[in-house]
């Protein structure tokens, strides 16, 4: 009889989660370390919208990401169907709107959408709604927009609930969870006697003094309360600036962002940004003037130079997994698959076929 395979994990934010979760299904003795508590405050997953949207995404980055992000749609469902606790998921499409006087830009997004789908010709194709197609797809739009892009396919879940259904899980199957309790690679000898057979390292942001080149991207997001609004599917409203999104959650809860700033810093909001995403939803719908601000969050999310996500084996057995940049639950499927794939293997097809960066550093 072998003996049972022993893992660590460096950082409980989603991807940490993620691992430990589908490691301690695989049969692994999981050990994870935390240098924050268990409600992943300090985590880049709990300040987002969870939407997944390859083809939308697209606008901004690169197709490794809209590749990851495909994938995702599909092991979502998989991935959350074993957790003991339920996680919202949706998978009704994503909404691009536009105000007359940014037709231009809304014209330049669509472009973008067309290039993506000639490169990636599986992608489900955009449809462009006039005023009464809009009108069917979501009603409580009612007159206020004349034509619409729609993405069939795209999804969202709630982040916070699978944060919490995969906490349950790891305290159900046993893991041994340390809080408050930072590690690094090097504290341990990954293989050798005595020690973990492999270590991750998901700690993000924390581990940049073993990877200098990640950097923080600074992002706010504003959670409602807004019962009398009945949006079906997240909505894009195309900006000037930046595409601004409406993410509609469980018990009319909407989360709402769009800013992005290189900078590290997470002190609260702006008045600016605070205006704009929610002058930005009124349009949209008047009866966010009448929503309830839950809350006003800003998070830093760990990218590196190229905005794209990476992995590293350091020798043998420790892994490091980073750069999930805004796109942490579009690729976070990928990558954990990736990291399986190799830990079973110790090859990936997967890598290869996402073009995501594995390098090997002795």
């Amino acid at each position: 009889m072998s003996a049972q395979i022993s893992s660590v994990v460096l950082g409980a934010g989603l991807m940490g989660r993620l691992l430990a979760h589908t490691l301690a299904q695989l049969g692994h003795l999981v050990t994870v370390h935390e240098a924050q508590g268990p409600d992943a405050q300090g985590a880049a997953a709990r300040v987002a919208a969870a939407m997944l949207a390859p083809l939308a995404e697209s606008a901004i980055t690169e197709l490794p990401v809209v590749r990851m992000g495909q994938y995702a749609l599909t092991r979502w469902p998989e991935l959350i169907a074993p957790l003991p606790e339920p996680v919202f998921f949706q998978q009704n499409g994503t909404l691009v709107l536009w105000h007359r006087q940014d037709a231009a830009e809304a014209k330049r997004f669509a472009l973008i959408l067309e290039r993506t789908q000639q490169q990636l010709p599986n992608l489900p194709a955009v449809q462009t709604l006039d005023a009464g197609s809009l009108l069917q797809h979501e009603p409580a739009l009612e007159t206020r927009f004349n034509q619409a892009l729609y993405l069939p396919g795209e999804g969202q879940l709630d982040n916070r609930q699978l944060l919490v259904a995969l906490l349950k899980s790891l305290e159900k199957q046993n893991v041994q969870l340390h809080w408050h309790s930072p590690r690094a690679p090097e504290d341990f000898q990954a293989g050798q006697p005595g020690q973990p057979d492999w270590v991750f390292d998901c700690r993000g942001l924390g581990a940049r003094n073993d990877w200098p080149q990640l950097r923080g991207v600074r992002g706010e997001v504003i959670r409602l309360y807004a019962p009398q609004v009945t949006l079906q599917r997240p909505t894009r409203l195309i900006h000037p600036r930046y595409p601004i999104y409406i993410a509609p959650k469980p018990d009319h809860v909407f989360v709402i962002g769009a800013t992005e700033i290189e900078t590290e810093d997470v002190s609260p909001a702006s008045v600016r940004s605070t205006l704009e995403l929610l002058s930005a939803a009124y349009t949209v719908h008047s009866g966010f003037a009448e929503a309830r601000i839950l809350e006003v969050s800003t998070q830093a999310r760990p990218t590196l130079s190229d905005n794209l996500p990476a992995l590293r084996c350091l020798g043998g057995r420790t892994m490091q997994i980073n750069g999930l940049y805004r796109h942490g639950f579009l690729i976070s499927p990928a990558m954990l698959d990736v990291v399986v794939e190799w830990v079973q293997n110790h090859t990936t097809h997967l890598a290869t076929q996402f073009n995501l960066k594995f390098d090997h550093v002795s």
